[in-house]
């Protein structure tokens, strides 16, 4: 696997790629540019968001700093212009922002962003979803996850990649009591099981990184379960039936995809 990564990794900083990322002050977001900063698989990067950080100021050459108003995206599609890699990262809680806030972070911003790549050049979209995501469920959380998934494939990206993680083991800098306590319940799963049902941040962010700079697979679409994601990051001896689960296209998906 490792052989593999490097061979992959050189092949693809010799075509010159340039990646944004939106989401990247989150608990994802955050390793994930480290391990960007790292690898250096990119020749730019373009960080995407709300408030200034100064985040470059830590990392490598090719890193920059973009803010812009999710609100009106539009008066930003400079900010996406020449990355033909989108990673997403962003997302927030019903706790934090309400039921109408969660829905236009973890649906609307994204779906906007990924609107303005696509038409920016971007042919490569790696999403952040969540482990039960499904359009059609009683759930808030879990629906609107699924439904986001569902407006982006309908984009028609090159290449689309879904990354469904379980529980997310980070030490947050915000408290969610909630997960805290699902965390201290299941901890005993987490050792003797540990690709069932969680996922480290950092191995979320290194199978994102590892996916970019890979080949694509025969899908457009690339769904990537929890137990896949680890796969994905070199912690597992790969399976090819596990690795990408088919993604069944919708009617209007088939119909588009005969028009291309």
């Amino acid at each position: 696997m490792a052989a593999e990564r490097e061979q992959n990794l050189e092949n693809f900083k010799k075509e010159g790629h340039s990646a944004f990322v939106i989401g990247y002050t989150g608990e994802i977001g955050k390793v994930l540019v480290k391990e960007l900063d790292e690898v250096k698989a990119f020749k730019r990067v373009v960080l995407v968001g709300r408030r200034q950080t100064n985040i470059t100021q830590k990392l490598g050459a090719g890193f920059e700093e973009r803010v812009v108003d999710f609100d009106n995206l539009d008066d930003y599609k400079e900010a996406f212009a020449g990355c033909d890699v989108g990673f997403n990262t962003l997302g927030t809680t019903r706790a934090k922002s309400g039921a109408q806030g969660f829905v236009k972070v973890d649906h609307d911003y994204v779906l906007k962003t990924a609107e303005i790549a696509k038409a920016s050049g971007c042919k490569h979209f790696l999403h952040t979803s969540s482990q039960g995501s499904d359009k059609n469920s009683s759930l808030l959380y879990t629906r609107t996850k699924g439904q986001a998934e569902e407006s982006l494939k309908v984009i028609h990206f090159d290449r689309l990649s879904i990354f469904r993680p379980g529980i997310l083991l980070c030490d947050r800098e915000e408290s969610r009591p909630s997960e805290s306590f699902f965390r201290t319940v299941l901890k005993p799963v987490f050792y003797f099981f540990p690709t069932a049902i969680s996922t480290p941040t950092e191995v979320v962010a290194r199978a994102m990184v590892n996916n970019a700079i890979s080949p694509p697979s025969e899908n457009r679409t690339e769904l990537f379960e929890n137990k896949a994601i680890h796969m994905m990051a070199g912690n597992l001896k790969p399976k090819p039936e596990d690795m990408v689960k088919p993604v069944k296209k919708s009617a209007k998906e088939t119909d588009d995809n005969q028009e291309l």
